[in-house]
């Protein structure tokens, strides 16, 4: 059974997901443009927004700089929900 600690790191990771989806289909783009100007592979950008993956910085700086946001919109959106 998984501990408290492994909930919240799964509950972070689908709200952050969330915020990505929400951010990127607001911008109207695909998972695969979002990718390709982030210069990352479209699979790993689903699986972000999945709450499957755990980006790192350097992953979470290159998607804000390909939507036009602020790293931290991911953290405050309402698609995070």
């Amino acid at each position: 059974m998984p501990d408290d600690d492994s909930l919240k790191r799964g509950e972070a990771l689908r709200r952050f997901g969330g915020s990505l989806a929400h951010l990127r289909a607001r911008s109207g783009l695909t998972q695969e443009s979002l990718a390709g100007l982030a210069g990352l592979h479209r699979t790993y950008v689903g699986s972000v927004e999945r709450g499957e993956r755990n980006p790192t910085l350097i992953t979470i700086l290159k998607l804000a700089d390909a939507l036009g946001c602020a790293p931290a919109d991911f953290f405050n959106e309402v698609g995070a929900q």
